[in-house]
Formats: structure tokens, C-alpha cells, sequence
């Protein structure tokens, strides 16, 4: 589990992933095939890392306390005031975390670029 934090090894593996991906889920084996691959998996860890960035900043907090706090009142149970010692998603989300998926997105975007590059000029 040790290696998994590591953002060079998880880079290498999502490399590898890409490769497998690519002989697994195509039958014409080429440059733009294996681009649109590499595409998917780094919009997979763009779309994470987004969605990452939007509940740390709170976005999500308010509807879930306004929920929370809703289902509280309704509730015929004794817990009243549970809904108030409850972590919002914010305080959930670890900071580590967004890191990495920041920083493999990103790598995985300039490995594409670099592919397109070949593709396009070489």
C-alpha cells in the first residue's frame, strides 16, 4: 500500500493501465487509438480531481447541513441534535488525496500533449 502513495509509481502504473487498456479494448492498433485512451483515463482523474476541488471548497456544505438539519426536525427519533456533530463533506475530503489526483491529471494531460505532438508534427 506504501507504493500506491507514491505519485511516480502510480504514474508508471496508470501508464501501464493505458497499455493494457489499449491492447484489451481495440482492434485496429494505432497512434490515435491509443491517444484516445490515454484521454479517457486523464479526464477520469480531471473529473475526480475537480469534483475533489469543488466539495473542499464547501460547495456541497450548506445543502448537506440544510438536508440534515430537515431530516433532524422530522425525525421522530431522540437524536435531535446528532445532524449538528456530523462532519460536512468538506471536512471529509483529505487534502493528500486532491494532490494526487491533481498531479496525475496533470501529468497524464502533458503525456497527451506529447502524444498529439508526435502524432500532429513527427
Amino acid at each position: 500500500m506504501k507504493l500506491l502513495k507514491n505519485k511516480w509509481f502510480l504514474l508508471l502504473l496508470n501508464t501501464v493501465l493505458t497499455i493494457i487498456l489499449f491492447f484489451a479494448l481495440t482492434s485496429a492498433y494505432s497512434l490515435v487509438n491509443y491517444i484516445n485512451i490515454v484521454f479517457y483515463v486523464c479526464m477520469i482523474y480531471v473529473l475526480l480531481g475537480l469534483l475533489a476541488l469543488t466539495i473542499m471548497g464547501g460547495f456541497f456544505d450548506g445543502i448537506t447541513f440544510g438536508f440534515r438539519r430537515f431530516f433532524g426536525m422530522m425525525s421522530k427519533d431522540d437524536y435531535m441534535d446528532e445532524w449538528k456533530n456530523k462532519p460536512l463533506p468538506s471536512q471529509k475530503i483529505n487534502g493528500s488525496i486532491y494532490a494526487h489526483l491533481k498531479f496525475q491529471g496533470f501529468s497524464l494531460l502533458v503525456y497527451l500533449l506529447v502524444l498529439l505532438f508526435v502524432f500532429y508534427f513527427i
